[in-house]
C-alpha cells in the first residue's frame, strides 16, 4: 500500500515540476499530471538503467533528470492533445470560439 501512495506522490511531484518547467498554461486534470509524472519516472529510470547509471554511491542525478525530462516531455506531447480534444477539435465542429457559423 505504501509503494502506491509513494508512486502517486512521485508521480505527482514530477508532473508539477514538468508543467512549472513549460511555458504557458498546461490545462490538463491534476490526475493527468500525476500520470505524466509516473510514466516520466518509469521512463527514465529505464533510460537510467539502459545507460548504466541507475544506481550509483551518492544520489541518482542522472536518474532524478532523466525522469523530469521525461515527464517533460510528456507533459509537452500530451496537453495540447488533452486541449484539443476539450475544446471540440476533432468532432468535426469548429471550436466555438473560431468565428465560424
Amino acid at each position: 500500500m505504501f509503494q502506491i501512495l509513494w508512486i502517486v506522490i512521485v508521480g505527482l511531484v514530477l508532473g508539477v515540476i514538468a508543467k512549472a518547467i513549460l511555458p504557458g498554461k498546461q490545462a490538463i486534470p491534476i490526475w493527468l499530471t500525476i500520470l505524466l509524472g509516473i510514466g516520466g519516472a518509469v521512463l527514465g529510470n529505464a533510460a537510467a538503467g539502459w545507460i548504466g547509471v541507475r544506481n550509483t554511491s551518492g544520489i541518482d542525478w542522472i536518474r532524478h533528470v532523466l525522469q523530469v525530462g521525461f515527464a517533460v516531455a510528456l507533459v509537452a506531447l500530451v496537453a495540447p492533445m488533452w486541449g484539443k480534444s476539450r475544446s471540440g477539435h476533432g468532432s468535426g465542429r469548429p471550436p466555438a470560439n473560431s468565428g465560424w457559423r
